[in-house]
C-alpha cells in the first residue's frame, strides 16, 4: 500500500501592501498541481482587479484539519499564520458586504480517492 509522504505543517502567507480605506474586492485564487494528494499549487492575491501578491505554495494539507481549525471569516481564532502579524483571537472589526467561494472539481485520482476512504474507515475502527 502507498503512505503519503508525512510533512509538519507548514503556513504560508501571502505578503501585501495595506488596503487605503474605502471598499475593495479581495479575491484569492489557487491553482492546484495535482492530480494528487499534498500537492502544490501557485497562489495570487487581487486587490480590486490588480495582482498584488503571488507564491509557488510546494504542498497542501495532505487529508484533514481537526475540527476547531476552520475556515475564519471576520475572525481568527486558533492559528495565525505568523504571530508577529496578530495575536488570537483576532477579530476584523470592518463590514464584509460579500463573501463567495468557488470550489473547483476534485483533483484527486481515484487511487487517492480509495486510500482516503480506507483511512477514513480504519479511523473509525
Amino acid at each position: 500500500m502507498r503512505t503519503p509522504e508525512r510533512r509538519p505543517l507548514v503556513l504560508e502567507a501571502l505578503v501585501a501592501p495595506a488596503l487605503a480605506p474605502g471598499k475593495h474586492t479581495v479575491e484569492f485564487n489557487f491553482t492546484y498541481d495535482g492530480p494528487g494528494i499534498a500537492k502544490g499549487g501557485a497562489g495570487v492575491l487581487k486587490v480590486d482587479g490588480k495582482e498584488v501578491a503571488s507564491r509557488k505554495i510546494p504542498h497542501t494539507v495532505a487529508f484533514l484539519f481537526p475540527a476547531d481549525e476552520t475556515l475564519d471569516i471576520g475572525v481568527d481564532t486558533h492559528t495565525s499564520v505568523d504571530d508577529k502579524d496578530y495575536q488570537v483571537p483576532f477579530r476584523f472589526t470592518g463590514k464584509l458586504n460579500k463573501v463567495t467561494i468557488k470550489l473547483g472539481p476534485p483533483q484527486m485520482a481515484e487511487a487517492d480517492r480509495k486510500l482516503v476512504r480506507e483511512r477514513l474507515a480504519a479511523a473509525h475502527d
